[in-house]
């Protein structure tokens, strides 16, 4: 446990390096056993997950984390007011082309307040 705490304190840094928007996590156990989880979900081959709980729990920034610590790609779409139909299905287009057409591995993340109709 103590060498994962490392690990993620490394990747954490190095998240805040490369990315633009810094994540600022406080490390504990609980947030090991679930990065953990999502790490080993995102490593096998097709994995996905729907991560559900309270707002602000943190399955955003772990999400993100544990993409950049299996050196995925992560997409994630900008809604903004004019944002409808045909820009969802040019966001799924080009993830869907990133993943199988580049073969590139790939993170969608969605949250509930970006799905604006079901």
């Amino acid at each position: 446990l103590d060498d994962f705490y490392t690990v993620v304190g490394i990747c954490l840094d190095e998240y805040n390096v490369t990315h633009k928007n810094a994540m600022n996590l406080v490390i504990f156990r609980y947030v090991l056993e679930h990065l953990s989880r999502i790490c080993r979900v995102l490593r096998q081959p097709g994995g996905n997950a729907m991560l559900v709980g309270v707002g602000g729990s943190g399955r955003q920034s772990l999400t993100k984390l544990a993409a950049a610590m299996a050196g995925h790609t992560i997409v994630q779409p900008e809604i903004s007011k004019t944002y409808g139909m045909l820009e969802w299905r040019e966001d799924v287009k080009n993830v869907l082309n990133m993943a199988g057409g580049q073969g590139k591995t790939t993170v969608f993340l969605i949250t509930d307040t970006q799905i604006k109709e079901e």
